[in-house]
């Protein structure tokens, strides 16, 4: 009881927090960030190993300058989260630019239903929250629950407010289901890491073998439902920019495995290009192939 009251006053809080305009909240991440990386030192031996691994070519000086853009983006991730619970239409829109969403639209109008698929990488929280609002489909996200159900009540609803449905990981077929009617969108962050018992592939993925969750693959294959890439770009402080790519458009074609490895593929490549941007804290590479 008492840990719930803390946990309700702590959702308070961050209300409060998210009515602030970003760029305040933003000088507040400046200060997080010098507490997360220089006193608390937070999962720094986390992201230090998996970039040294990611990134053999790379000195270790030049390791440490990503880990540093890592940590400070980090810092402005949260507080962009936060403002989620009272952004508005308009600041999402402006903060969040699309190209491609016709490719998207085409499928629609034909009542067909599209999968969309994508990394921890950038703000995916706020990006989905403004995909909803440009596309006519309704926008459904495969999710992992979070175990407090106060604070994953407060998520919940900054993430659904203008209209997107949620779907745990666990219901994803009855979520599909109860929607096979009409035309949706079904989003995937398909770099989340499966459990042990999970695991029935292993991708090789930036410079070492990586357990890969098979749900967006086994779902395109059974639906024969096109898959696109959001390719998330940061622009500046704040702002993002979605590229919609055609990945995989008749699925049914492809070899087993075959989808699995093209979508991290792409991922792979994003980071590449701007690496601070991926979740580096997640430890993502927790068991090796037998």
């Amino acid at each position: 009881m008492i840990k719930r009251g803390i946990a309700h006053v702590g959702v308070f809080f961050l209300y409060l927090l998210s009515l602030l305009p970003l760029p305040l909240l933003f000088f507040f991440a400046r200060l997080l960030y010098y507490l997360l990386y220089y006193v608390i030192g937070y999962r720094k031996k986390v992201v230090r190993q998996n970039l040294t691994c990611s990134f053999p070519e790379k000195s270790p000086s030049e390791i440490r300058v990503i880990e540093k853009k890592f940590f400070l983006y980090l810092a402005e991730l949260i507080f962009e989260i936060i403002k989620m619970t009272s952004i508005s239409k308009a600041e999402t829109l402006k903060r969040v630019k699309f190209t491609g969403l016709e490719q998207l639209e085409k499928h629609f109008k034909a009542g067909e239903s599209v999968l969309a698929c994508t990394g921890h990488y950038g703000n995916w929280e706020l990006g989905t929250l403004a995909l909803g609002l440009n596309i006519s489909a309704k926008t459904m996200v495969i999710f992992k629950p979070i175990s407090n159900k106060v604070f994953g009540k407060w998520f919940d609803y900054a993430r659904t407010k203008y209209g997107n449905i949620f779907i745990a990981m666990r219901q994803t077929l009855r979520g599909l289901a109860a929607y096979k009617n009409e035309p949706t969108l079904l989003c995937f962050a398909s770099d989340q890491s499966p459990t042990r018992e999970e695991t029935k592939y292993f991708v090789d993925f930036l410079n070492q073998p990586t357990a890969a969750l098979l749900g967006v693959e086994k779902i395109a294959k059974s639906t024969k439902r096109p898959i696109y890439y959001f390719k998330v770009k940061v622009i500046k402080k704040g702002y993002y920019h979605i590229d919609v790519l055609p990945m995989c458009l008749e699925p049914e074609l492809m070899q087993d495995f075959e989808i699995t490895d093209l979508h991290f593929k792409f991922l792979e490549d994003i980071i590449k290009e701007q690496p601070q941007y991926w979740l580096w804290s997640h430890k993502r590479w927790k068991f090796k192939p037998e």
